[in-house]
């Protein structure tokens, strides 16, 4: 029986411990357990976090192994590879395909029955491989998609306008990576079109620096790792978001990556798509409204995950 007030973390790197860390803060679950494969990282991680709890909720956190897994509500994984100089994408794609092979053989071998959240890069690939090796229904088998990339448009956009970025309601979708694509056809502030926004503020037609917004959105996590090595709080909060919708059963609007089957003449595949998210994970993939060139880039950036997805071994 699932216990819904309980999450495991598989990889307790950089994001795994941020997510962790995250998690605890905001007093979401009452039980966490950490897996990694050096089980002593997982130990340290857990320790570190415990020495928190005088100052937050109760939680009984630990490192433990896939058989404490089993009535786990959630199951977050962000076990992977970073990419090393040298390697190309396909490199790195085949490098943790076979990383979340071994994975998902061993939850299916402890018998989790709850949700997989894929945060793994490349996450679309990666939940299409988590979807295929588990026999999981597809509303149980999620990726992080773009959420993290839509909170960045909404953040920056939010810094142009001079207004409150949780009034800002745009969507990143289409592939987490290159091809991502921005819907500025319904971006709006609180409901006032995006373009009419501008005006009110005083601003004049501004389609190129959207288009820079974009392009900076796209480029966040190299321009990130350059300075730092790494991304992983944006991504930690993201997270806990996709798991608060899960847990609360909320039923929000989330930019997930989601399996498709028809939506927008697309098939066979996992993309980051406007979804309702709620105790059974993806609960209803929505087709919004697109223009044609954003309907256009949308099919490119499926045919670039089909590609890659083609050429896994």
């Amino acid at each position: 029986m699932v216990n819904i007030q309980k999450t495991a973390i598989i990889g307790c790197g950089f994001v795994g411990s941020t997510i962790a860390y995250t998690l605890l803060q905001r007093g979401t679950f009452s039980e966490m357990v950490l897996i990694d494969t050096d089980k002593r990282k997982a130990e340290g991680e857990a320790m570190d976090i415990n020495h928190g709890l005088p100052f937050v909720h109760a939680m009984d956190i630990y490192a433990g192994d896939y058989d404490d897994i089993k009535d786990a509500a959630l199951v977050i994984i962000t076990a992977g590879a970073n990419q090393k100089p040298g390697e190309t994408r396909l490199d790195l794609v085949q490098k943790n395909t076979k990383i979340m092979r071994s994975i998902i053989h061993d939850i299916k071998a402890a018998k989790c029955e709850g949700i997989l959240l894929i945060v793994s890069n490349p996450v679309d690939i990666l939940t299409c491989v988590a979807l295929k090796e588990s026999g999981f229904p597809k509303e149980r088998v999620i990726g992080s998609g773009t959420v993290l990339d839509t909170a960045r448009l909404k953040y920056l956009l939010g810094e142009h306008l001079k207004v409150d970025s949780r009034s800002v309601h745009a969507f990143i979708i289409g592939e987490h990576g290159d091809s991502e694509l921005a819907v500025w056809s319904t971006a709006n502030i609180s409901g006032i079109d995006i373009e009419h926004f501008s005006e009110l503020r005083g601003r004049n037609s501004e389609e190129h620096v959207w288009e820079t917004i974009y392009q900076d959105v796209r480029d966040s996590a190299y321009e990130i790792i350059e300075r730092k090595g790494a991304t992983y709080y944006g991504i930690g909060i993201a997270v806990a978001r996709i798991a608060e919708c899960i847990i609360r059963d909320s039923h929000a609007v989330l930019p997930i990556s989601v399996f498709l089957s028809g939506q927008y003449g697309l098939q066979g595949l996992c993309l980051s798509i406007p979804t309702v998210v709620g105790q059974k994970g993806a609960e209803q993939v929505l087709e919004i409204e697109l223009d044609a060139r954003e309907r256009q880039k949308l099919i490119q950036s499926a045919e670039e995950i089909s590609k890659t997805l083609s050429q896994i071994v």
